[in-house]
């Protein structure tokens, strides 16, 4: 069967996402904790639970039309976007836009599979990177963090299986 490329696949839960702003190009601490405080994944952190996350990954900025990830390479990063957008585009078709607050990469660091999307900066980004050396150590110290991110990936199932009735029943879910 082929899939109608305008269909877009449902990334984006805009009940998750959450407005943030620009900073300095490399954030003090307090800048970092700043920018942490306004991602909706991190929401009723505590500052000691903001300061662990801050002590375990970087700012990363990235221009527009940069590939962030590629589909079929390994996955080594965790990523939130702090400021910009971002396409999604998927071996059937292309995603929702991502926006600041949302989150990708976890994927591949949860099950160790190659990246399943490829995702290009639409506008220069400004992302919290978590890599993978320190992703696990970060679980551990943050345990709301591994229900969040179930949750995420819950939701994230449910759209898609919601998008391939739609799509199978003949009907465009976007």
């Amino acid at each position: 069967m082929e899939i109608d490329p305008r269909i877009r696949l449902p990334f984006h839960d805009p009940d998750e996402a959450e407005e943030s702003y620009a900073g300095a190009a490399e954030p003090s601490g307090d800048a970092q904790l700043r920018h942490l405080q306004r991602v909706a994944l991190f929401s009723g952190f505590n500052d000691d639970e903001l300061r662990r996350v801050a002590e375990h990954s970087r700012i990363l900025d990235a221009p527009a039309g940069t590939v962030v990830t590629q589909i079929g390479d390994a996955g080594d990063s965790f990523f939130i976007i702090i400021d910009g957008t971002a396409a999604v585009r998927t071996p059937v078709g292309a995603g929702s836009q991502l926006l600041p607050g949302d989150c990708f990469g976890e994927m591949s660091l949860v099950d160790g599979e190659p990246r399943s999307a490829t995702i290009v900066a639409t506008t220069d980004l400004r992302l919290l990177v978590v890599d993978r050396s320190h992703f696990w150590r970060l679980l551990d110290e943050t345990p709301e963090l591994i229900r969040r991110i179930l949750t995420i990936l819950s939701r994230r199932v449910r759209r898609l299986e919601q998008t391939i009735r739609a799509i199978l029943q003949g009907t465009n879910p976007a």
